[in-house]
């Protein structure tokens, strides 16, 4: 399984058409503070039905978008 395995995982699991998920809350899913390896990781994601719309560094959030 991959370093964001478990975040892909709950996004899939959840089902939801979109996620805006605060770097605490990846945090609390992960275990661990997301870092600049998630750029290359998130390519990754597509597999489980999903996609990064968006990375804020100022709200520090994420919003990941259902590939339809």
């Amino acid at each position: 399984m991959s370093k964001y395995g478990l975040l892909w995982k709950w996004l899939k699991e959840n089902n939801k058409e979109d996620y805006k998920l605060s770097y605490e809350e990846i945090r609390n899913i992960l275990g661990f503070d997301i870092d600049h390896s998630f750029l290359t990781y998130k390519k990754e994601l597509k597999e489980y039905g999903y996609e990064v719309s968006k990375i804020s560094i100022k709200e520090r959030t994420i919003i990941f978008k259902k590939i339809k």
